[in-house]
Formats: C-alpha cells, structure tokens, sequence
C-alpha cells in the first residue's frame, strides 16, 4: 500500500533519506536508501536520488517492499532476561532495540536473541513473532513478558484483552502538568495527516491512560502512567493530544529537546498471573542510565 506526506516548510533542503527514516518508525535510513534504488519512494511524481533535497509543498509518496516470511536467524545478542522458567519470561528491552524482524530490520531484533536464548517460543503470532505476546517501540526500554509455548500465550493474550495486566511507564513530558493526577481518555487511530503517527480521532479504538506527576521542573515534567488499554503509541499519542509530548520524542512533539537517544518512556513495572501456575507476578526495572541521567541534570537546573 502507498502511502504519501507532503513536505512542510519547516523540513526543507534536508535529505530526502534522512527526512523519510526520521518519519518511519523503525525503518532505518539505509533501508529508506533502498527503497529509493529500487523506485519505491517518488517526489512530485518521479523518482530522485537519496541526496535530493526536499522542498516545501513536495509530495513524497512511498511503497513498503512485500517481504517474504523467510527462517528468523538465531543471534547471540546480550538480553537482560529479568525472570524466566519453562513457561515464560520477562526480558528488559533497550532503547534502539526492534522487537521483532519487519521491513528494515531483519537481524538485531529481541527475536533473534531470544531464539538463541531460547529453544521454542509460541506459535501463535507466527514465524516472525515467535513468542511475542505485546510490544514496545523500538525507542522505548523496559519490560516484556514473553510465550514460550502456545498454551501461555493465549493465556497472557487473555489477560491483555481483560486488562488484568498492570503496565507503568515513567516518562518526562514537556511542559508542567498542573494536575498531580489525571486520565486521559481519547480514542486513538491513525493520523489522518500523517499515516505513520497515530492521534486522537473520532474513528480511532478505545484509549484510557492514566498519569501520575513525580516531579516538576522548570520546562519538563516527569510523571507515570498506567495503560487502561495497549493502542500503539498510546502515551506518545495521548501525551501530544494534552499538549505535553514526550521529551526526545522528535515524531509527536518538537525538535528542540532534551539530548537522549529515543523518547523518554520507559516500561518500568509489569504484573500478570502466571499462566500456568496462576501466581500474581510482578517485576520492575529502574529507567536506563540516560533517562536518570536527564532527570538529574533537570534537577539541577530547576
């Protein structure tokens, strides 16, 4: 399916390359380099090259490539598996890390980690999901639970969709929220603007995000939020539409913000039942060092 983004005033003379991958989420610049080689990008109707620089009011039209389902490689990379036995287990995922293999990333991934970690992972979400039973974005750390077979992972589906799982994320968000507490409760779907960002529409599925402010700072607030509900970019999404986004988050808020490397979101606790067992888990993860790192140069300057 195509897909098209006119080029605002703002972007202008940057690279074609450079400003399609800071679009896409988890599509790296070489593949959006790629794509342009092989004719799936176009700017006003014809084919450019990945210097041309784009100007304002360019229609920039691409196409994803069909990617075959093709065997997962196995890959020895270091994971930070938090819990694990015979059934399931809770991996902390770090910022930059893709969970599972898709267009512009096919090694690298939690996924190929875990299948040489792992000697089977579920099923049921297919060859290039095995195991995967929720997600986070590539620029977000923190806390996944993970299917070793497929009896657990219909039972932590079940438990999503009840919404028995406790997920808390700690988050630095622009601006000073002045309410100590809140719910934000706003569909979300697809920005009809911008076909890579999800917003609040009328059209969009249920969304309920609940925040708790920690500390505020002079520019920035840094608080906690609890998903009622798992749409994608939830809180990066519900944070935009109270006009807060997320600090280093360049997709939904400015430019101008703190120096880290992805948003400022990170998956600190998560609780299910154990799907076999029926025990109440729960298992939480500090923020990474640059996320502790900016809330302490704020504290400094506040």
């Amino acid at each position: 399916m195509s897909e098209q983004l006119k080029v605002e005033a703002a972007d202008a003379s940057k690279r074609i390359d450079k400003w399609l991958s800071d679009h896409l989420e988890d599509v790296s610049r070489a593949q959006v380099q790629q794509w342009i080689r092989e004719h799936h990008v176009s700017v006003n109707d014809r084919h450019v090259k990945s210097n041309y620089k784009i100007q304002e009011g360019d229609l920039v039209a691409w196409s994803v490539p069909e990617v075959k389902p093709a065997a997962i490689e196995k890959e020895n990379i270091p994971l930070t598996i938090v819990y694990e036995d015979e059934d399931v287990l809770v991996v902390n995922k770090p910022v930059g890390m893709v969970v599972h293999p898709s267009a512009g990333h096919y090694s690298g991934t939690l996924v190929n980690g875990l299948l040489y970690h792992c000697d089977d992972l579920s099923g049921i979400n297919g060859v290039e999901r095995p195991g995967i039973v929720h997600r986070i974005d590539k620029d977000t750390s923190g806390l996944l639970m993970v299917a070793k077979h497929d009896k657990a992972h219909q039972h932590l589906a079940d438990q999503l969709q009840e919404k028995t799982v406790e997920r808390e994320y700690e988050a630095i968000a622009h601006g000073v929220i002045a309410h100590d507490h809140g719910t934000i409760d706003a569909p979300i779907g697809r920005d009809p603007k911008e076909r890579q960002r999800m917003a609040v529409t009328e059209e969009g599925k249920d969304a309920v995000t609940h925040f708790t402010v920690e500390r505020r700072f002079e520019e920035f607030t840094h608080l906690t939020c609890k998903l009622e509900t798992g749409r994608t970019h939830q809180i990066r999404a519900h944070m935009r539409y109270i006009e807060h986004p997320l600090a280093g988050d360049h997709k939904y808020g400015p430019r101008k913000t703190l120096a880290l490397p992805g948003q400022a979101l990170h998956a600190r606790t998560l609780s299910f039942t154990h799907p076999v067992s029926g025990e109440r888990m729960k298992f939480t993860a500090p923020a990474p060092e640059h996320f502790q790192k900016a809330l302490r140069e704020l504290e400094e300057t506040s």
